[in-house]
């Protein structure tokens, strides 16, 4: 199991190419920030359980420092603030097990939470000497230049010898509604499985949280949803809020780099999985995102695309490609075999089940 001692490589973080619209990589520090709803009444339950979180928080590598605020409209809402060394030991954390049970107690006073990330670009205040000439702290060098579209995926296991029957019910379902609201649609959505493994990616454009509880909402989904239950490894109940949401919070796979080497070419959608050793998945996600880096600058390459996501010792490499097939292994000898050390196995090419677009995206 990974565990928050998990930390990134230490070489110095390398710059970015301008194709690259998301990573995680480049050591800037992290500011999270958390909006919490809380029950009327339950303020001092919630001030109670976030001081003892707190204290839990500040043991976490890479933890720098938080503020906590009360609306001075509305007491029922707060603010939580930290920030971090650089986004992957808040990653970690926050993605591991130790942080499923530590936030355990805020879950009978919160109404609803929405958490937010954000690299820090430029600062001001402070000391006489400027944040970004303190040792060891790098502001990200130039602000991402996005296409609109937030990458998300979900991971769990089957029951062995249930893959083919669940890789039938998730094939065949009627595709949601795509418009979400006047603000968010359903771009697409790519499944694959690997062995008894489903990963189910997807590009929502607008707000991802909206998109996500709007497709729960569909009726086609949710009888998906309730036909794999039975085979599912980790049992969970879609009627009780608790077990639904504990089921998620451990299927939800970030993303943690993307990089794009032509925006037009369409290609070929494939998904590569990568099992880490233990307490390794956001070292070797680095790396996958470094071989990705060099090959969207390499016009010869055949990547087009790429996203790696990333969850404890889960590593997930979705290509669009020119041609059939994309080298799982960087072609440089060294780079192979570097990242081969952080192997737990094979890396191996997910099968797809289904991958459908909006008409309109």
């Amino acid at each position: 199991m990974t565990t928050t001692s998990e930390r990134p490589s230490e070489t110095p973080a390398r710059e970015m190419s301008r194709r690259v619209s998301q990573s995680v990589f480049d050591g800037s520090p992290l500011r999270v920030v958390l909006l919490v709803d809380v029950y009327d009444g339950a303020q001092q339950q919630f001030l109670e359980a976030y001081e003892q979180l707190c204290a839990q928080v500040a043991q976490v590598p890479g933890h720098v420092s938080d503020q906590l605020c009360q609306s001075i409209e509305n007491p029922s809402q707060w603010l939580i603030t930290s920030e971090w060394e650089s986004a992957p030991p808040f990653l970690t954390w926050v993605n591991s097990e130790e942080h499923v049970h530590m936030v355990e107690p805020l879950h009978s006073c919160v109404r609803d939470t929405r958490s937010l990330r954000f690299h820090i670009v430029r600062e001001t205040g402070g000391p006489a000497v400027p944040a970004e000439s303190a040792p060891g702290r790098r502001l990200q060098a130039h602000p991402r230049i996005g296409d609109g579209v937030i990458r998300h995926a979900l991971t769990f296991t089957v029951k062995p010898g249930t893959e083919e029957k669940v890789a039938a019910i998730l094939a065949d379902y009627a595709s949601p509604k795509a418009q979400v609201d006047d603000t968010t649609q359903l771009l697409r959505t790519s499944l694959f499985m690997q062995g008894n493994r489903v990963v189910r990616a997807i590009e929502v454009r607008g707000d991802l949280l909206a998109a996500l509880r709007h497709v729960a909402r569909q009726p086609e989904v949710r009888a998906v949803e309730e036909a794999i239950n039975p085979y599912l490894e980790q049992d969970r109940d879609l009627d009780d809020q608790e077990s639904a949401r504990m089921f998620f919070t451990r299927a939800a796979l970030p993303a943690v780099h993307h990089v794009v080497a032509d925006e037009q070419a369409e290609g070929n959608r494939l998904a590569l999985f990568y099992p880490a050793r233990a307490g390794q998945g956001m070292r070797l996600a680095e790396l996958i995102s470094q071989h990705d880096q060099v090959a969207a600058d390499d016009p010869a390459s055949a990547v087009l695309r790429s996203t790696v996501f990333q969850r404890d010792d889960v590593v997930v490499r979705l290509v669009d490609v020119r041609g059939k097939s994309v080298d799982a292994l960087p072609a440089d000898a060294a780079a192979a075999a570097e990242l081969r050390t952080l192997l737990d196995g094979d890396a191996a090419r997910m099968d797809l089940v289904t991958d459908r677009r909006a008409s309109d995206a």
